[in-house]
């Protein structure tokens, strides 16, 4: 049978995701315990993260230890403290000479109005998120930081989707590049083959889509449009064997955001926290032009692996089920 491709075709790359199915919410964590040069971009108006600032090319730090992704809005935070302590019993961080203190940036979507409001990812969460990492087998869909994802909320989540996670890579000679993305947009879903939507705003009467903009652009002829739903976020990670630097990262981040604009309508709005980290791993010489074309079609593929492996949940339909 032949291997998926997913982020942990990367050599180097471990992912372990913790999910609560009662909770309705969960987190995902991007082990790279030798270290990777990472760059940032953040493209939504309304994220949450931690260690961000780090990232950019002109500061200390060169490299991370993980990236984690969760749920549970700024509260899910917490879960990265788990990766720390996971990190520094393992003697794995940056050393400070007192000790060794791990670097892991972070980033959280909004799924409190899912499942329980009151049951987010933590430290604990984070911890066991790093137990159970694996470097041979990922699950896509309502699993991780993708459990409690909805798409197309411009409605209200009544009339919303179900997101998920979603992986996917590709290899070109020695070159591998990977992408792990959490999708909980405000936006549709689209087929970049077709144009068309395949998940999103559903219409009040259950007959077909609504179509996000075009509500958008009736809500504004009423004066209405401070009514939009503003509870999103599309988070991810790629990762590559190229041999980059902090600036390069940064770029192949930038980058990586075309393949959420191909597939999601609209992207980047000031009501989505859309931020994606580019982590390098290898040796590989390669055009950084040409990675960062490679992370946006990874990216693009990785959202619609979580559309399609996604199941529905409290009411909410799935690409399945439609």
């Amino acid at each position: 049978m032949k291997k998926e491709a997913t982020i942990l075709d990367v050599p180097g790359i471990k992912v372990g995701q913790v999910t609560d199915l009662n909770a309705l919410t969960g987190c995902t964590v991007v082990l790279c315990e030798r270290g990777a040069v990472c760059g940032v971009d953040v493209r939504g108006g309304a994220p949450g993260s931690r260690e961000t600032e780090l990232l950019r090319p002109e500061n200390l730090v060169e490299k991370v230890h993980a990236v984690f992704l969760s749920g549970g809005s700024a509260f899910g935070l917490e879960g990265a403290c788990g990766v720390v302590q996971y990190l520094e019993e393992r003697g794995i961080g940056f050393d400070v000479g007192a000790t060794v203190v791990p670097i892991v940036p972070a980033s959280v979507l909004f799924d409190l109005h899912v499942g329980s409001s009151r049951v987010r990812p933590d430290k604990k969460m984070g911890y066991q998120a790093c137990l159970v990492a694996s470097s041979e087998h990922l699950e896509q869909g309502n699993y991780g930081a993708g459990t409690g994802a909805t798409v197309g909320k411009i409605l209200g989540i009544k009339n919303a989707m179900k997101g998920g996670i979603g992986s996917s890579s590709k290899r070109v000679g020695e070159l591998v590049i990977g992408a792990i993305v959490a999708v909980n947009a405000l936006g549709d879903i689209i087929d970049p083959k077709t144009g068309r939507i395949i998940a999103g705003a559903l219409k009040e009467d259950g007959s077909g889509f609504a179509d996000t903009i075009e509500v958008m652009e009736r809500l504004y002829m009423d004066g209405d449009i401070k009514s939009v739903f503003s509870e999103n976020t599309t988070i991810g990670v790629v990762a590559t064997n190229a041999k980059l630097s902090k600036a390069e990262a940064r770029r192949v981040a930038f980058m990586a955001h075309d393949g959420l604009a191909r597939v999601i309508r609209p992207c980047h709005t000031m009501l989505d926290g859309d931020t994606l980290y580019a982590l390098s791993v290898g040796e590989i010489e390669a055009d950084v032009s040409l990675v960062g074309a490679l992370a946006a079609e990874v990216v693009a593929e990785s959202v619609l692996n979580a559309i399609m492996r996604a199941e529905s949940i409290n009411g909410i339909k799935a690409y399945r089920d439609i």
